[in-house]
């Protein structure tokens, strides 16, 4: 059996080409690499054309999945069925100010329907602010749902480029960098009120229950001068070491629902950030006997009885050195369970009597032909340096301090290869390094094979099946591609504010972001459309809204009538959004119609 990576949809034509159709398809890592396997074939959807035909004046329940309250007819208005005919110059019909819809109609369904609008409105007292702070929190975070880097480039350019204008009925004019900081300073201090309120929206949508938590950090880092209190250059994952940053611890779900998160300074050791993270749910959510798993980042002799004291379990990934105290276990070819084709698990007990947990021995075939690549490529590489300066001290005798410290940066660039080298620096008369005496430590060489596609998982769960052990660990994926989720099309990374309380918004709004893409992932796999939310949105977003523009001339007079339409979505998309039970204004609006203001 392969593993399954992700379910996404395609488009598929018929062998005539007369009609498209939806697949979903299924990506699974094999021996072979990765393959494609349809899953489904989802055909074409009936009842496309029986739409509510309702108005941009029932976009609030369009957007909360209600039916409007009335259904009307193409062209006809809120308060009159009567037909509205002109005579129309249809030379010179034109479209005006095309604007994005698709994308923010949906982020803005999903921030309705995980009812942020009510909370935030209940949170936030309204003042003689002109713009309500739930509508500028709503415009911050689908703006962040759909990539955008940063709230200037929302206010100067982006909001007028799509229809938040109109869905969410604030004048473009209102929107400016100064107001849409001040919503993220009233945001900064409802963390937990929406992090409890998302709880409960997830247990109420999907059944999701709490008592299996995933726990991971990353890092993200500022440009330029920014950064606040917590800001420090440390670890960098984002290849960054230039840059100061700060780290993220985040909880999720095993469906992979973010539950919780805290920002802490950016050289901050991920080890330390355990206890921290584990009191803050405790003191949210109460002290249940709940399964943590995390990395081997994480895992420390403190950490591990700070757990037990408070009743809790944990399946957490062991170091590496770790491995070696069962060498005989991992040699022994008795005991091993397949729980994949590639992969086998093995129980076993403690070497040290002192602990009462349990270890489970995985070994991965994949895994281990990748770490036996990394291994000879940078056995290679770094052996060439070494005989490299080897060959350059022949020529010229160098300060010996200068070629320690040389070596030890090559030593350090290839930390796979670097215990199996013993490099001695050799020296002249003069007391100037001359050439180098290189050895290959062949016990640790042949141990190094020996591990090679192997790790072990310790856990305090009175479980028995070493295979359910490997599940509960394979989990913690889902934290990792909820990282990649956010750096990646939530833009996370780079941040560039200077204040401490406007970095934590700003990981704020990307935390209910990423509650609203999460979501839209778990409403696509309910409906039976696969997991790629990245794909659906793409589809949605070729659906625009726009101006149309008609000459019209009545009793002899000409004037405009100018119109607000959205776009047709094509069939293929069509079906998308029936699926998903999202419908569309399919009349138009009046915008601007001279005639009638001329009385006739």
């Amino acid at each position: 059996m392969a593993q399954a990576l992700s379910m996404y949809l395609r488009r598929n034509r018929s062998s005539k080409g007369d009609y498209q159709y939806w697949t979903l398809v299924k990506s699974v890592r094999t021996a072979s690499g990765p393959r494609q396997q349809i899953v489904a074939s989802l055909g074409k959807l009936p009842g496309l054309d029986e739409q509510v035909r309702a108005g941009w004046e029932e976009m609030e329940a369009l957007l909360d999945g209600r039916l409007p309250s009335k259904q009307l007819n193409l062209g006809e208005s809120a308060c009159s069925s009567k037909p509205l005919w002109r005579e129309v110059n249809v030379r010179e019909v034109r479209v005006e100010r095309t604007r994005e819809f698709g994308e923010v109609y949906l982020g803005l369904a999903l921030w309705r329907r995980l009812h942020l609008h009510t909370l935030l409105a209940e949170l936030i007292e309204s003042g003689k602010e002109e713009v309500g702070w739930e509508a500028t929190a709503s415009v911050l975070t689908v703006a962040r749902f759909c990539g955008q880097l940063s709230e200037l480039g929302v206010a100067e350019r982006w909001y007028q480029r799509t229809a938040l204008e109109d869905l969410v009925g604030v004048s473009w004019r209102k929107i400016n960098e100064d107001r849409l900081y001040r919503g993220l300073d009233q945001l900064v201090d409802k963390k937990d009120q929406l992090t409890a309120h998302l709880l409960k929206r997830y247990e109420s949508l999907f059944g999701v229950r709490f008592e299996f938590l995933l726990y991971d950090v990353t890092s993200t880092f500022f440009e330029g001068r920014g950064g606040g209190l917590k800001a420090a250059r440390g670890h960098s994952r984002d290849s960054r070491p230039d840059c100061k940053q700060v780290c993220i611890g985040l909880v999720v779900s095993p469906e992979g629902l973010p539950l919780a998160f805290e920002v802490f300074a950016g050289n901050r050791n991920d080890v330390t950030t355990v206890q921290e993270i584990v009191t803050m749910m405790e003191s949210k959510y109460g002290k249940a006997q709940r399964i943590w798993v995390m990395d081997r980042g994480m895992v420390s002799k403190e950490n591990l009885a700070f757990l037990k004291e408070r009743q809790a379990y944990y399946v957490v990934g062991t170091n590496k050195a770790q491995l070696k105290k069962f060498q005989a276990a991992l040699l022994d070819r008795q005991g091993w369970q397949k729980v994949r084709p590639e992969v086998e698990v093995k129980m076993i007990e403690g070497t040290d009597s002192t602990t009462e947990d349990q270890f489970v021995l995985c070994r991965s075939a994949p895994r281990q032909q990748k770490e036996k690549g990394i291994l000879l490529r940078q056995e290679e590489r770094l052996l060439k340096k070494l005989v490299q300066i080897d060959q350059a001290l022949a020529r010229k005798s160098k300060k010996k301090a200068l070629v320690e410290r040389r070596i030890g940066r090559w030593l350090g660039r290839y930390p796979a290869a670097d215990k199996l080298f013993e490099v001695k620096v050799l020296e002249n008369d003069e007391h100037q390094a001359c050439g180098l005496a290189i050895a290959c430590r062949m016990d640790r060489s042949q141990w190094a094979q020996q591990a090679q596609g192997a790790y072990l998982l310790q856990s305090n769960w009175p479980e028995k099946n070493p295979t359910k052990f490997w599940d509960w660990y394979l989990q913690l994926q889902q934290a990792e591609a909820a990282f990649r989720t956010a750096k990646s099309d939530l833009k996370l990374r780079p941040i560039f504010h200077r204040k401490t309380e406007r970095v934590d918004a700003h990981i704020l709004v990307c935390f209910l972001s990423l509650a609203m893409w999460r979501t839209l992932e778990m409403w696509m796999k309910g409906k039976g459309l696969g997991t790629c939310a990245r794909q659906l949105i793409g589809e949605i977003a070729t659906i625009k809204s726009m101006d149309v523009v008609l000459p019209v001339r009545s009793d002899g007079e000409q004037t405009e009538i100018r119109l607000r339409v959205v776009s047709k979505p094509d069939p293929m998309v069509a079906e998308l959004l029936q699926r998903l039970d999202l419908q569309l204004p399919s009349r138009s609006k009046l915008i601007e119609n001279v005639v009638e203001k001329n009385g006739v």
